[in-house]
């Protein structure tokens, strides 16, 4: 099984753990989970509500999931 299998596995099942098993695995996992806990600057955080923006009033370039994988698929040379 592919870790991207595991992960919505996982996240499926956490929707409907009862709460004893919800906390037991964040127990588990509590001091990897404030760890990767990541802090976003300024910068970065104006640039992406910036394309956020872009996005929500129509400015914004958009291409298609088919057509950047296509590109993706050629960069990587597949």
């Amino acid at each position: 099984m592919n870790t991207g299998t595991i992960r919505q596995q996982l996240q499926n099942y956490l929707e409907i753990a009862d709460e004893k098993k919800v906390k037991a695995i964040y127990v588990m996992m509590e001091s990897e989970i404030k760890d990767a806990n990541v802090e976003y600057s300024d910068e970065l955080k104006k640039s992406l509500d910036k394309q956020y923006a872009s996005y929500k009033n129509g400015t914004a370039r958009m291409i298609s999931a088919t057509d950047s994988k296509k590109r993706i698929n050629k960069i990587l040379g597949k």
